[in-house]
């Protein structure tokens, strides 16, 4: 461990008043030492390996709203880092559809205060944050299974796993 001491000079005003009336002689600045002592730490070279500063993923499959031809959904793919994004920025950043026509010109932009970014969540909700209060109020109707992405942590910083999302439920057919 390594210390460093430093010392400051601080100059001082004497005889300086901001109060409009009193109005004394023109300040004098006397400097004015202040000792500052730093520690610095440095970690072993095991603490910075790969393997042990890796954080846990949570692999998302995000499940079209319509059947295909074939009577498949499309499934679309992304990986997030465990606790750091909302869902709604992890689809937006992968570029996976999120709203439906109204809401792309409608929606609040990740406020809550909408609505317009309802996912249901099939399969991997042990991995979300509970309903915030703003989910409490949208969706008081709507199951269980229903999020609104704008307000849906993927992860807590220490989980992993795959979480499966269906986009658009209300047009599920």
């Amino acid at each position: 461990m390594a210390s460093l001491n430093l010392t400051s000079i601080t100059p001082q005003p004497i005889g300086f008043s901001l109060n409009k009336y009193s109005y004394r002689s023109p300040a004098k600045f006397i400097p004015r030492k202040r000792h500052v002592s730093v520690t610095l730490a440095t970690s072993s070279p095991e603490a910075n390996s790969p393997t042990t500063s890796e954080k846990p993923e949570i692999e998302l499959e995000f499940i079209g709203p319509n059947r295909g031809n074939d009577g498949s959904y499309q499934v679309d793919k992304a990986k997030a880092i465990s606790g750091e994004k909302l869902l709604r920025n992890i689809m937006l950043d992968n570029k996976i559809e999120l709203y439906a026509a109204y809401g792309k010109v409608m929606n609040c932009g990740g406020g809550g205060s909408c609505g317009t970014c309802i996912v249901e969540i099939v399969d991997g909700r042990d991995l979300l944050n509970e309903r915030t209060n703003t989910e409490l109020r949208y969706l008081k109707k709507k199951p269980e299974s229903w999020r609104l992405a704008c307000q849906t942590i993927v992860g807590n910083k220490e989980n992993s796993g795959t979480v499966a999302v269906q986009r658009l439920p209300q047009w599920k057919k």
